[in-house]
């Protein structure tokens, strides 16, 4: 993704109608590396959300909390993909430590996503950082 999580909240704190933050999000879906085909697979579906979402991780150094976790990832759904852009901004590259000591939900409620979400995608959300998390726990153990 050409996009670190700090341009990200300073691109959304410009951004004061909600139907340009959305844009913004099918944009930052755009910019996704693309996730390989064999990766869209049973394994790296994420179960709990509406949409297909799928996340793919690839572990560096460790073992243990030292190690960092890079995350691909997809959807069939445009703004779950910017969903997906901005979960993998928050924690893609990070040690199992950072992933595991940072609220990503904060984050989503700092830019006003948490108001502005269905529950269902909300319920999605949670599914993806839970993931990641259980990720970043399965790599510190």
């Amino acid at each position: 993704m050409s996009e670190n999580l700090d341009e990200i909240i300073a691109n959304f704190e410009l951004l004061d109608d909600w139907d340009d933050r959305y844009r913004y999000l099918i944009e930052l879906g755009r910019g996704l590396a693309p996730l390989p085909e064999a990766a869209h697979n049973d394994e790296n579906k994420v179960r709990g959300c509406a949409s297909q979402v799928w996340l793919a991780v690839r572990r560096e150094g460790g073992p243990g909390e030292g190690t960092h976790l890079h995350f691909l990832g997809d959807s069939d759904a445009h703004i779950v993909r910017g969903l997906v852009a901005l979960a993998l901004a928050i924690y893609s590259g990070r040690s199992a430590r950072e992933i595991l000591s940072t609220d990503a939900f904060a984050i989503y409620e700092k830019l006003g996503l948490a108001a502005h979400l269905t529950p269902q995608r909300s319920n999605g959300v949670r599914a993806m950082i839970d993931r990641i998390k259980s990720d970043a726990r399965a790599a510190a153990a």
